[in-house]
């Protein structure tokens, strides 16, 4: 068993840009080849299926956690180390946060957004230190990250939220933040 899980965050498609693929794909491997499992949403579908698939062919552990309404919609991946199915959408977030001990954010839809904002909002309040890296694949998350600056800005969060995440640029940059925080 893998000593370090980390929770990927990421479409269900696979987005405008093929390095969002790319990316989905070189983490996939990168995570396996380091022995760390993938905790992610299960789906075999979109940048979710190509890290899951790219983990799996690199020998990786895969952890896949989807809530029953959405096993045909994202095509729950039932072929991975562990897969859970929950009852909502909540649980499946609860129970994917629980199993890693650091989270990455790929590129992504409302989904995506949401789950980093949970994810933003509980390191906020204390509920959990566990390191969030944005991967800033091809300056996706550019606007992000200026709405960020934004409600600091206007007084809506102090600076000091900025520390909740790290920004990555590439999977090498990445990999090697997360294996600083981690202490690995």
């Amino acid at each position: 068993m893998a000593d370090i899980s980390v929770c990927v965050y990421c479409g269900s498609r696979d987005g405008a840009d093929p390095a969002y693929a790319q990316a989905a794909e070189t983490l996939g491997r990168a995570l396996a080849g380091v022995n760390w499992r993938l905790v992610y949403g299960a789906g075999d579908v979109g940048l979710m299926g190509r890290v899951a698939r790219s983990a799996q062919e690199s020998g990786g552990e895969t952890f896949g956690v989807i809530p029953k309404h959405l096993m045909d919609i994202e095509v729950g991946k039932r072929d991975l180390s562990t897969f859970v199915v929950t009852e909502t959408m909540h649980e499946r977030k609860k129970v994917m946060l629980m199993n890693a001990d650091a989270v990455i954010l790929l590129p992504g839809g409302a989904g995506s957004l949401d789950e980093f904002f949970e994810v933003l909002t509980w390191a906020q309040l204390g509920l959990h230190a566990k390191p969030v890296v944005l991967l800033n694949v091809a300056g996706y998350w550019d606007p992000l990250l200026a709405l960020l600056d934004h409600v600091i800005d206007q007084g809506f969060a102090e600076a000091s939220l900025r520390g909740f995440w790290q920004v990555a640029e590439t999977v090498e940059d990445c990999m090697g933040k997360l294996s600083d925080a981690l202490a690995v």
